[in-house]
């Protein structure tokens, strides 16, 4: 279950790469954000589905959508200039809050 994670981490790390450097690619006008989009998207969905071998889908996908968005949301601030006003930091919170919730008191997943 371990590695299972591993996988989910490289897998949500490709999705925040590839996804934050969609903006760059301008509409697939440019090449190398673009040739990064793709190669990104790649690994995430390979590395998604190795998590999938031994971890329930619904809390695979909990997992990586909620930090997926804190992440992407941490590079667009950074990157983009894009800061997220007082109800969106909420409502990111409350995201991370139920991907905690899941991952500590689900008896989905193996502890």
């Amino acid at each position: 279950m371990k590695m299972a994670y591993v996988f989910l981490l490289i897998a949500i790390l490709a999705e925040v790469i590839a996804t934050s450097a969609l903006k760059a690619s301008e509409e697939f006008t440019k090449v190398a954000p673009s040739a990064i989009v793709i190669v990104g998207y790649c690994a995430a969905f390979y590395f998604l589905m190795l998590t999938l071998r031994s971890m329930p889908v619904g809390i695979a996908y909990a997992i990586w959508s909620g930090l997926g968005i804190v992440l992407v949301t941490v590079f667009s601030i950074f990157i983009y200039k894009q800061v997220p006003d007082v109800s969106a930091v909420i409502g990111m919170g409350l995201i991370v809050s139920g991907v905690v919730v899941i991952n500590v008191f689900s008896k989905t997943i193996n502890h």
